[in-house]
């Protein structure tokens, strides 16, 4: 487990070390991975991450379903909602579909329209990892997609390095820190060693210099 001092100090020293900007800039974390095999299956993380401080960006999330889930997602304010007409649609519409997959970020369909998503969105999302959580029909979603707009998605496949989104230079160094710490926890947390399997772990803002934490 890292220290939290030391990832403020390479978040520190990686926030300085970065060419001045006239904009705010992602700030992200590589982790390298060592002694596992992700050739196999139940070695690849799939993780949706809370991060205790947020983004510091706008994450773009689409509901789909109609009725109630509707509603919410507009009380919610999702950024995008989709019907079944909708849907079927898209599936016609190769260059659209895929330029909503890369749009938004987190997708939430009703559990009845899943079958149709599946059909018509599925080439998209799933090579992606965006293919939708299921909702149940009754539930509140509200709380859902207030979660997953200070939320990132972990997903390695087969790769022993992923990167992960962990704030903005909007954000000070402190909270990128323990965005960072809330990361590196629960991906011990998943894998089969814990911190024996991380080889290192590198922190940047999107145009800067690398800078190791561990």
């Amino acid at each position: 487990m890292v220290e939290r001092a030391k990832i403020i100090e390479a978040v520190t020293a990686a926030i300085e070390k970065a060419p001045e900007r006239k904009f705010s800039e992602g700030v992200d974390i590589t982790i390298n991975l060592k002694n596992i095999d992700m050739a196999q299956p139940k070695n690849r993380i799939d993780e949706t991450i809370l991060l205790p401080q947020g983004t510091g960006r706008k994450i773009e999330i689409a509901v789909l379903g109609k009725g109630e889930i509707t509603t919410q997602a507009k009380e919610a304010g999702a950024d995008l909602i989709m019907g079944p007409e909708e849907i079927e649609r898209l599936g016609g519409e190769p260059r659209e579909a895929r330029k909503i997959a890369n749009q938004y970020r987190f997708f939430l369909a009703e559990t009845a329209v899943m079958p149709l998503v599946g059909r018509w969105l599925g080439p998209r999302l799933g090579p992606r990892g965006r293919m939708p959580m299921p909702i149940p029909q009754g539930t509140d979603i509200r709380p859902i997609v207030e979660r997953l707009r200070n939320s990132v998605k972990i997903r390695t496949k087969d790769k022993k390095v992923f990167h992960a989104k962990v704030g903005s230079t909007e954000m000070n160094n402190e909270q990128i820190a323990e965005n960072i710490d809330a990361v590196l926890k629960r991906i011990e947390s998943v894998l089969e060693q814990g911190s024996l399997n991380v080889r290192s772990v590198y922190v940047k803002t999107s145009m800067g210099p690398a800078v190791r934490v561990v």
